[in-house]
C-alpha cells in the first residue's frame, strides 16, 4: 500500500474567506433582506445566498437606462429548487406555477439538472417564495454554491425497468449529501437561530464546505439522457434483468472554462470501475471528501474536482479513493448507449403505468399566443392525472398516468395546441439553450432568446437537403461556463460578446466524446454560412446511419477531442 499525498496548505481565495466567516452560511443575509433602501445584499452575502438556493442577478436589457438616470440596477434573484432526479407532484407543480405568477416574471424554467427555476423575483419577496416552495416539501438549499448539487437521473420509467429504482438513489445520495447547517431553516423558515458559535457541524462537506461546485448523475443505459460524461460523478446503472446490481463509476466530469487560460478546459469523467449497489454511496462520499481535502482553495477557476483529479492522476486518485472507503473497485461492466436525448411521446412501464414525453422549448414553461403550455400543465396538475418529471435536457415527462386517463391528458394537451413532436426538426428536438441574457451575469451574449430564431434559419437549409428529420445536437450558451453543456453539442455555439459566437464541432452524438473549436467570433450569417457549407457535405458524403458529429471527425473537418469517456 503506497503512502497518500499530503493535502496541498492553500492560500485561501477571497471566496474561502467569506466562507470561513460565514458562521456555516449565515453571514448578515438577514441584515440584507431586512434594509429597504436598496433591492440588492452585500456582495459576501451573495456568495452565501447561492447555497440557499439563489443567486443576486439584475435586468441587464434596463442597465444602461437606468444607470443615465442615476438609478441602481434593477435587481432582482434567481430561485432555484432542488428536485432529486427531476420528479415533482402535481400539487408541487400547482405552487411552483402560482409562485412564478405571484412572485416571479409568470414563467418556469426547467434546467439542464432536472431543477426548477424563477427569476425575476424582488427582494421584498424573496422569502416569501422560498416559504412557497417549501411548503411542497422541496426545498432549494445545496441547489448552488459550493456543495453538491441537485443529483440528476433518467426520470422516464416507460424506458427501463431500473429507472424507478435508480431515481430513488438519486434522492438518496441527495439527501446524504446535503448541508447539515440551520442556517437555512433559521433564515427563510424563522427556525429558532442557533447561539453565535453553535453547534453546526459538517462532517462531510467541511466547515468551508467545497472548492467548488459538485455535480452528480445516473444514466440508465441505453439512455444518456442525463449528459453522464459531464458530471463530476457519473453512475452508469448496471442491472441484471429487472433488478439494479450496481454502477460503472465514472469521475472527473466538467464543462466549464475560460476564454483564454489555457490551464481551464472542458473533460469528460474517465470510467474507474464497477461497485455495487450497496456500496456506492460510501464511494460517492469519499469521492467528495476527497475534493473537500485536496481540491484548490486558492484559484477558483481551477477548483473543480476535474482538475483535482487531473492534478493527482486517475490512478493516485483510485488508489486513494479505495483506501479511505475500504472499497475495492471491480472491473466495469459491459453497457451500451444508443441515445441522448429525451424520448418523446408515450410510454408503458412493467406496472402498467404510462409516461408522456413532451418538447419544452428551452425548458421555458410559458404560454405564447394560442401554444398555451403554461395552461396545459396547470390543468392536468389540477386533475392530479399525473405527476412531472423533468429531463436534462430541458424537457418535461408526464407520469404515471392510468390507462384510462390517456384519453383526457391527450385532450387538455390539445385544447391548448400543445401537440407532440411530430412536426418538429431533428435538430430542434435536441437543442439546449442556457438562460443567459437578460438575466445571467456571466453571460456575454444570447442564447435561450436568440437560438429558437437561428434554429428556424439552420432548418431552411436542412429542409433544402432533405435532412429536416436528422438527429443533430445543438447546444448554445451565453459565455463558456458550460451550464448548457455546450462542448458537448455536434454543434456548440459559446458566446464572446454580443451577437458572435465560438462555432464548435464534432461531439459525439451519445454524450462520449467533446467537440472540437472550428470557428471563432462568428455573426450570425458567418454561422449560417458555415454551417450550410458543412451540412451540404454532410448530404452528400455521409455514410449509412452517420451523425453529424462523427462526420465532421472522419472527414477530416475537425481534430477529435482528446476528451473522450473511456473504460
Amino acid at each position: 500500500m503506497s503512502k497518500l499525498p499530503e493535502p496541498i496548505e492553500w492560500t485561501p481565495s477571497p471566496v474561502e474567506h467569506i466562507k470561513i466567516k460565514s458562521n456555516f452560511l449565515r453571514g448578515t443575509i438577514v441584515e440584507g433582506l431586512a434594509n429597504d433602501t436598496t433591492g440588492a445584499i452585500c456582495s459576501d452575502d451573495t456568495q452565501l445566498i447561492k447555497f440557499h438556493g439563489s443567486y443576486q442577478q439584475t435586468d441587464r436589457d434596463l442597465d444602461g437606462e437606468r444607470k443615465k438616470q442615476k438609478l441602481e440596477p434593477l435587481y432582482s434573484f434567481m430561485i432555484r429548487a432542488r428536485v432529486p432526479a427531476g420528479i415533482a407532484t402535481a400539487d408541487q407543480w400547482l405552487v411552483f406555477d402560482r409562485l412564478a405568477d405571484q412572485y416571479a416574471n409568470g414563467t418556469l424554467k426547467l434546467t439542464t439538472r432536472q431543477a426548477f427555476q424563477w427569476h425575476g423575483i424582488l427582494k421584498r419577496n424573496l422569502k416569501k417564495t422560498l416559504q412557497g416552495i417549501n411548503t411542497t416539501l422541496l426545498d432549494t438549499i445545496a441547489a448552488c454554491g459550493d456543495v453538491n448539487r441537485n443529483v440528476m437521473a433518467t426520470s422516464n420509467e416507460g424506458l427501463s425497468p431500473l429507472v424507478a429504482e435508480v431515481a430513488t438513489f438519486a434522492q438518496t445520495i441527495s439527501d446524504h449529501l446535503l448541508p447539515k447547517t440551520t442556517a437555512y431553516h433559521e433564515i427563510w423558515l424563522d427556525k429558532k437561530l442557533l447561539s453565535e458559535g453553535g453547534s453546526d457541524e459538517e462532517p462531510i462537506l467541511g466547515k468551508t464546505y467545497l472548492p467548488r461546485k459538485f455535480k452528480i448523475a445516473l444514466a440508465t443505459p441505453p439512455y444518456n439522457d442525463t449528459d453522464v460524461f459531464a458530471n463530476d460523478i457519473g453512475l452508469i446503472a448496471i442491472g441484471e434483468g429487472d433488478r439494479l446490481v450496481g454502477f460503472n463509476v465514472a469521475v472527473g466530469g466538467g464543462m466549464g472554462m475560460t476564454f483564454g487560460n489555457a490551464e481551464t478546459y472542458p473533460r469528460l469523467a474517465d470510467v474507474i470501475g464497477y461497485v455495487s449497489k450497496e456500496e456506492a454511496l460510501q464511494l460517492i462520499e469519499e469521492t467528495v471528501k476527497i475534493q473537500r481535502d485536496y481540491g484548490n482553495r486558492e484559484n477558483r477557476k481551477l477548483a473543480r474536482f476535474k482538475y483535482t483529479l487531473d492534478r493527482l492522476g486517475t490512478d493516485v486518485f483510485k488508489e486513494m479513493l479505495e483506501q479511505r472507503s475500504g472499497i475495492r473497485l471491480q472491473p466495469a461492466k459491459p453497457y451500451e448507449f444508443t441515445q441522448n436525448g429525451d424520448v418523446f411521446g408515450w410510454k408503458q412501464n412493467s406496472r402498467g403505468k404510462w409516461f408522456l414525453g413532451l418538447f419544452v422549448e428551452h425548458g421555458r414553461v410559458k404560454d405564447v399566443g394560442n401554444y398555451k403550455l403554461k395552461s396545459a400543465l396547470r390543468d392536468l396538475a389540477r386533475i392530479k392525472v399525473c405527476d412531472f418529471r423533468l429531463t436534462g435536457n430541458q424537457g418535461l415527462v408526464l407520469g404515471h398516468i392510468d390507462e384510462g386517463d390517456k384519453v383526457q391528458v391527450e385532450k387538455i394537451l390539445s385544447k391548448y395546441q400543445v401537440d407532440h413532436v411530430d412536426n418538429l426538426s431533428g435538430l430542434r428536438k435536441h437543442a439546449i439553450a442556457c438562460v443567459a441574457l437578460n438575466t445571467c451575469t456571466l453571460a456575454f451574449a444570447e442564447a435561450e432568446r436568440y437560438l429558437p430564431q437561428l434554429n428556424t434559419k439552420i432548418e431552411a437549409i436542412l429542409q433544402e437537403l432533405d435532412l429536416t428529420h436528422e438527429d443533430i445536437l445543438i447546444r448554445m450558451t451565453g459565455c463558456p461556463n458550460g451550464c448548457g453543456r455546450p462542448f458537448l453539442g455536434e454543434i456548440g455555439l459559446v458566446g464572446r460578446t454580443l451577437g458572435k459566437y465560438n462555432l464548435y464541432l464534432g461531439a459525439g452524438f451519445l454524450g462520449e466524446r467533446l467537440n472540437t473549436l472550428y470557428r471563432e467570433m462568428l455573426d450570425e450569417n458567418e454561422i449560417l454560412d458555415e454551417l450550410s457549407t458543412l451540412l451540404a457535405l454532410y448530404a452528400e458524403e455521409r455514410n449509412a446511419g452517420e451523425h453529424f458529429g462523427d462526420f465532421v471527425v472522419r472527414a477530416g473537418i475537425v481534430e477529435p477531442s482528446q476528451s473522450v469517456a473511456t473504460i
